[in-house]
């Protein structure tokens, strides 16, 4: 049995296409990793098999492009590794599936769902899941607000343009200038990531939960994993509720020592390195669920708690042959 693996936008994570090919070995299953970017610079690029430039997600090429590839490479699983892939995928399921391949996201339904943060919040309550305090822009009573306030994009990623609001003068200046913002109760933290891994059924296979010590650009730098009762549960329903495949990354911001829910990813997240090396294997597992191979996956909170990450930047060099030739790989 084969099963070739395509990660689209692979950008920076190595340490995720590292943690397949190990997955590969552990199983003693042949296959190759494919990745796509934009960037031939892109530095997980260098850890795959076999690696292809497309045009951006938003051009009409891109889908065409990501069929044509897995049709030469006998695709089996396609994963999204940014948020605006993921709609994109969803959206095109049926034309990447006819080559096929799994395309390892959510729903269409859901992917508009969870890429909004307004109707995010709408899931959550719906759910009867804490969130913070939440606003429109055109909903937002001064009278029920206390500073500070958070203000973010409703259809953001990675932590861009969201800011601490301090007060009125600056919650008119960010409003300005975060494109479509939704503003938050402030939560004091700390910042709790939970890597909820579906199977490719549906059905929850792992809940991981780690709390951030240090972020940079959005991603974890250190961080730690931690068990709560609440969370693990919260996170089971909105997995459910999503009807999900494979992975989640679900964010929740502590107060008072109870969590409040802020937003969901479908895909994996920058810190599931920690997540992996703590026993939840996600890429063991999907791997063998589409090979058919049998393995034992571990009962739910039996990974190792206390686990710390901290990480650093590696490097790759080429020359400028080499990278003449990785731009030239169009399919």
């Amino acid at each position: 049995m084969t099963v070739n693996v395509l990660f689209t936008s692979a950008g920076r994570r190595v340490e995720l296409l590292r943690a397949f090919r190990r997955a590969y070995e552990a199983l003693g299953l042949e296959g190759r990793i494919i990745a796509t970017d934009l960037d031939p610079l892109a530095p997980a690029l260098q850890a795959a098999d076999r690696t292809y430039m497309v045009p951006a997600v938003s051009e009409a090429d891109y889908i065409p492009s990501l069929v044509a590839i897995c049709q030469k490479e006998r695709v089996g699983l396609v994963f999204p590794l940014i948020d605006p892939d993921i709609p994109v995928l969803a959206r095109h399921r049926e034309a990447i599936e006819a080559t096929g391949a799994k395309v390892v996201a959510v729903s269409q339904e859901v992917a508009t769902l969870t890429s909004d943060k307004w109707t995010t919040d709408d899931l959550f309550r719906r759910l009867a899941i804490r969130t913070p305090l939440t606003w429109l822009p055109d909903t937002l009573d001064p009278a029920q607000i206390t500073f500070p306030l958070f203000v973010k994009p409703r259809r953001g990623s990675a932590g861009k343009d969201s800011f601490k609001v301090n007060n009125e003068r600056e919650l008119a200046t960010f409003l300005d200038r975060v494109p479509e913002p939704v503003i938050q109760e402030f939560l004091p933290g700390p910042e709790v990531t939970t890597d909820t891994i579906c199977s490719l059924n549906g059905q929850v296979s792992g809940v991981l939960s780690r709390q951030r010590i240090e972020v940079r650009s959005g991603e974890v730098a250190k961080g730690v994993t931690i068990h709560d009762p609440a969370i693990q549960k919260a996170c089971i329903k909105i997995a459910q509720a999503l009807s999900a495949v494979g992975p989640l990354t679900i964010q929740c911001i502590m107060k008072a020592g109870k969590p409040y829910f802020t937003e969901v990813n479908a895909r994996f997240g920058g810190g599931i390195p920690l997540s992996i090396a703590a026993g939840v294997d996600s890429p063991r597992w999907l791997l063998a669920e589409a090979a058919g191979i049998q393995v034992d996956i571990p009962p739910l909170a039996s990974y190792q708690v206390g686990l710390l990450m901290t990480r650093f930047d590696d490097s790759y060099f080429l020359t400028k042959n080499e990278y003449e030739q990785l731009a030239s790989r169009h399919i």
